[in-house]
This record gives C-alpha cells, structure tokens and sequence, in this order.
C-alpha cells in the first residue's frame, strides 16, 4: 500500500507543478489554491509512504514520477519540445524509477 501512496503522491506532485504553472506567481486566486491543496496532498502521502519504504528510494521514486509526468504535461499540454535528446533524457529516469522499484530491498 505504501507504494500506491508514493505513486499518487508523485502523480500530485505533476498536479501541483501544472498548476503552478497558471499561478502567475500566486496571484491568481483558483490556480493558487489547486497549486497548495495538491502540494499539501502530495507531501502528505509522501510522508505516509516513507514509513515503510526507505527515504532514499522513496524520494528518489517521488521526485522522478514529478520530474517524468511534469515533462510528458508539458510536451502534451504546453507545446514544449520534444527532441530526441530529450525524450531519451526522459526515458532514462523512468528506468531509474524501475530500476528503484524492483531493486533488493526497496
């Protein structure tokens, strides 16, 4: 359970980071409030997973379900590109990701 709850938190995190994204430096009232609710979220189930996975693999695992989904978003919703340098760039910390999951020990 306490990988489904990294999950969900990483998948908050790409939220939080989209909705940052239409903030406009928290000035505007809705996409602020979706941006702090999603992080609180996002940081609670984080914390909740690190009970039982260690801290290591857990942040690691969180940080790359962000930094992975918050690229696919951008390529998909934001225009932003889609290079080959870049997408294999991306394919690479999905393997990390894996990599993370399916290690002794994790």
């Amino acid at each position: 359970m306490h990988w489904f709850y990294l999950v969900v938190a990483g998948l908050l995190e790409v939220a939080w980071a989209f909705g940052m994204k239409h903030t406009d430096g928290f000035t505007r009232l809705w996409p602020s409030v979706f941006t702090i609710v999603t992080m609180i979220f996002s940081f609670a189930l984080l914390s909740v997973a690190l009970r039982a996975l260690p801290l290591g693999t857990g942040y690691a695992v969180w940080t790359g379900i962000g930094a992975v989904g918050t690229a696919i978003v951008g390529i998909a919703f934001l225009g932003e590109s889609t290079n080959v340098f870049r997408l294999l760039s991306i394919l690479l910390i999905a393997a990390g990701i894996i990599g993370l999951k399916v290690a002794p020990g994790s």
